[in-house]
């Protein structure tokens, strides 16, 4: 086939921007970043516009990242997406500000995932309003926050129906009760069909509490709520449509990752460091992997001027 005869099949440059999106979006965020800005200015603008943003989950990153590199990649990120973010996946998001950030852009999200993160029951409760659209939500292992958030959340989040709000034994080992938050859940929260509650500090009646006002669950986590009793076969009878775990647990079941990793480790090491991204987005990063290192260089005025990095 000649050059001519195939060239319409090679115009990778000519592709829609949410047609590229969609394709980058298989990509990890190291190329996404990276590589592909250097290909053309077509991809380049691609991954500055909203396409690729849409689902953002930089979870494992941000496990081993500093806390303020962590800030800017959501505001470089949330930025990029332009209103249309959907589903946001992050961890140790340890200040107040970057959250009501995430709020003020959350007109279309409708799952967060904010695990191990350090944000306060007043900054909730103020931006609350602002997440109406979410349907999941997931603050395990935030134990910053009580009763307080949860009631914002439940008020203001009508759409919800997956809560997540797991905890480790060490992360509430200071914590007597969690019956105030079970009551916040039970009266606020009806529509929900998911709820997990890992280790917390309920008892009994808190779990009937919450079976009384969220008629529509399927699916209860109790693993690790060990002043819960209630006998299974008494919940099948009443709830025949509810699955319960726990409050048995079975080693390894949990998260892969170890909470004591992330909370308790003196380990300062990052997968993939990165420098501060300036206006223009340039970029002068390093990885380093196996002792196969990528360097990408900040240009002058037009960083897509330049190709590929030289081979190490």
């Amino acid at each position: 086939m000649g050059e001519e005869e195939g060239s319409e099949y090679r115009q990778w440059d000519e592709m829609i921007p949410d047609a590229l999106g969609i394709i980058f979006k298989k990509l990890n965020l190291e190329d996404i970043l990276t590589l592909i800005p250097r290909v053309c200015k077509t991809w380049g603008k691609a991954v500055q516009g909203p396409y690729c943003w849409q689902e953002i989950d930089i979870d494992e990153w941000s496990t081993v990242c500093q806390p303020d590199h962590v800030e800017r990649m959501l505001r470089l990120l949330i930025s990029r997406s332009s209103g249309s973010l959907r589903k946001l996946n992050v961890s140790r998001v340890n200040d107040d500000q970057i959250f009501a950030f995430i709020a003020e852009h959350a007109g279309s999200l409708q799952s967060l995932i904010l695990r191990r993160s350090e944000i306060s029951d007043s900054i909730v409760e103020q931006v609350a309003g602002k997440l109406s659209t979410l349907t999941y939500l997931d603050l395990s292992y935030c134990c910053q926050i009580g009763t307080q958030a949860i009631e914002a959340v439940g008020k203001n989040c009508k759409l919800l129906s997956s809560f997540c709000w797991n905890m480790h034994p060490l992360g509430v080992a200071y914590k007597p009760s969690h019956v105030d938050e079970a009551h916040a859940i039970a009266h606020t929260m009806p529509k929900l069909k998911q709820l997990e509650l890992a280790y917390l500090r309920i008892n009994d009646e808190s779990v009937l509490e919450i079976l009384s006002g969220c008629p529509k669950l399927e699916s209860l986590d109790l693993r690790g709520c060990w002043d819960v009793h209630l006998d299974k076969k008494f919940l099948k009878e009443k709830h025949p449509k509810l699955e319960v775990l726990g409050p048995q647990v079975i080693m390894g079941v949990f998260e892969r990752r170890s909470y004591f990793d992330d909370y308790y480790s003196d380990s300062d090491f990052s997968d993939y460091d990165y420098m501060d991204y300036s206006d223009d987005e340039s970029f002068d990063g390093m990885w380093d992997d196996d002792g196969l290192e990528l360097r990408i260089y900040e240009g002058p005025d037009n960083m897509y001027d330049f190709g590929w990095p030289p081979s190490p």
